[in-house]
């Protein structure tokens, strides 16, 4: 992708599925990536896998629900590299299960995560980018913010949050030369997906019915969804901002 070679991107859940994949493919295109996530050691793992050393992936353990060590981990990855181009909001997490059976505190953290945790890095990395001269910001959100998901409400609230929230910043950053995009993926083959099955007959039952409202007939791969996002970190998407891009296979609705 024209434009990426020597960028420095932010990736949130880099170690996680979807993340290793975005990782992966930013530094397949020359560009240096800090990578954030809550697990230490998995974050070890993802740099060994690369083959890579800190002059090209800086790996920092943080709790993105956190804003002080989120802005102090932004802070430390633009003085490694010198420089920020791109923000990916990759993190997630979720827990399958009817909203009347969940309490407040599992929406906190879900909401947290999902929600708090973007706006966090939003924040703490909108200043890098303006004071650069502008850039690029890619927010994973999820086909259940657009249509819904059964089992997923308060995780839907947050990622159609997110949405929302993309579209007002790209608003508020155009004149400041950033481009805020949304992708939004259906159900892919995660750990997170994976273990709805772990939550006994109704996890089963959401993952299956997924499964079946897939017109391509197969689960997302972590490999589906990296591509678009270089693409919407690359030149080749600078006339592009506050669109939502849906990468579900066809799914349009679950049951």
């Amino acid at each position: 992708m024209r434009g990426l070679e020597k960028r420095v991107a932010i990736v949130t859940g880099a170690a996680g599925g979807i993340g290793r994949e975005i990782c992966r493919r930013f530094f397949e295109e020359g560009t240096n990536v800090v990578a954030l996530d809550v697990n230490a050691d998995a974050l070890k793992k993802l740099a060994a896998d690369l083959g890579a050393g800190d002059e090209r992936v800086f790996c920092i353990a943080v709790d993105i629900t956190e804003y002080a060590n989120v802005k102090a981990a932004v802070d430390r990855g633009h003085s490694h590299f010198g420089r920020l181009d791109i923000l990916v909001n990759n993190a997630g997490w979720d827990v399958a299960s009817p909203f009347l059976k969940t309490e407040p505190e599992l929406w906190d953290k879900i909401i947290a995560i999902n929600l708090k945790g973007p706006l966090n890095l939003h924040k703490a990395a909108l200043p890098h980018l303006i004071a650069g001269g502008g850039g690029k910001v890619v927010n994973v959100a999820s086909d259940a913010g657009r249509v819904g998901s059964s089992g997923e409400s308060v995780y839907s609230a947050c990622k159609g949050g997110l949405i929302a929230f993309s579209k007002t910043i790209a608003r508020e950053t155009a004149r400041d030369n950033i481009r805020v995009n949304v992708v939004c993926p259906g159900p892919t083959d995660t750990a997170l997906l994976r273990s709805f099955v772990g939550e006994g007959e109704y996890g089963q039952k959401i993952y299956d019915g997924l499964k079946r409202a897939i017109p391509l007939k197969r689960l997302g791969q972590p490999q589906d969804i990296p591509g678009l996002i270089a693409f919407l970190s690359s030149e080749d998407a600078d006339f592009m901002t506050g669109q939502v891009i849906s990468v579900s296979g066809g799914l349009t609705m679950n049951g």
